[in-house]
C-alpha cells in the first residue's frame, strides 16, 4: 500500500499542531490535546487492523473508543504535555504507514468491516477495503483535524 498522501496528511498536521497559538474551541469542542490524543487512538487501531490482516485474521475497526473523552483524557494525561504528545502521534503514525507499505495488494482489498462515527452520527458501517481505510485517513480523517487545530488558533499580533 502507498502510503504517501497518509504521511504528508500527518506532516502537515503536525507542523500545525506544533504552533505555540492554539487556543480552545469556541464551541466547546475538543482542544488540541485531545485531538492528537483522538489521533493516537484511531492510529493504534487502524495499525491493528493492518498487523491483523498481515496476519491473516479478519480483523474489524471500530472509531468509538477513539471518541470515548474518558479514553482521550486518559491519552492526554499520559503524556507531559502537547509536544510529549505530537511526538507519540509522529511515531505512531510511522508504525501505521510502515505496516501499511508492507502489505501486498491482497491484503490492500481485504474488506473489513468497519463502523464510524463522527460528532454523534453514523458515517460508515459496512466493509470497506484496508486501502481505503488508509486512504480515508489520508484524504479525510487527518486533513479534517489539521483544519480543526487551524480553527484553533488564536490571534496574535503581527501574524499573518
Amino acid at each position: 500500500m502507498d502510503t504517501t498522501a497518509l504521511r504528508g496528511a500527518y506532516d502537515r498536521l503536525l507542523d500545525v499542531a506544533a504552533g505555540p497559538d492554539l487556543g480552545d474551541a469556541a464551541d466547546g469542542g475538543w482542544n488540541a490535546d485531545r485531538i492528537l490524543a483522538h489521533l493516537l487512538s484511531v492510529d493504534a487501531a487502524a495499525a491493528a487492523v493492518a498487523l491483523g490482516v498481515g496476519a491473516g485474521s479478519r480483523p474489524t475497526f471500530d472509531n468509538r473508543i477513539s471518541l470515548d473523552t474518558w479514553n482521550l483524557d486518559r491519552i492526554v494525561a499520559e503524556h507531559t504535555g502537547r509536544a510529549d504528545l505530537a511526538g507519540h502521534v509522529r511515531s505512531q503514525a510511522a508504525v501505521l504507514c510502515d505496516i501499511a507499505d508492507l502489505l501486498n495488494e491482497e491484503a490492500a482489498a481485504v474488506l473489513v468491516p468497519s463502523l464510524l462515527l463522527s460528532n454523534g452520527a453514523l458515517v460508515l458501517d459496512q466493509p470497506i477495503p484496508l486501502e481505503a481505510l488508509s486512504d480515508g485517513l489520508a484524504t479525510d480523517h487527518v486533513p479534517g483535524h489539521t483544519q480543526q487545530l487551524l480553527d484553533l488558533r488564536v490571534a496574535v499580533p503581527g501574524r499573518t
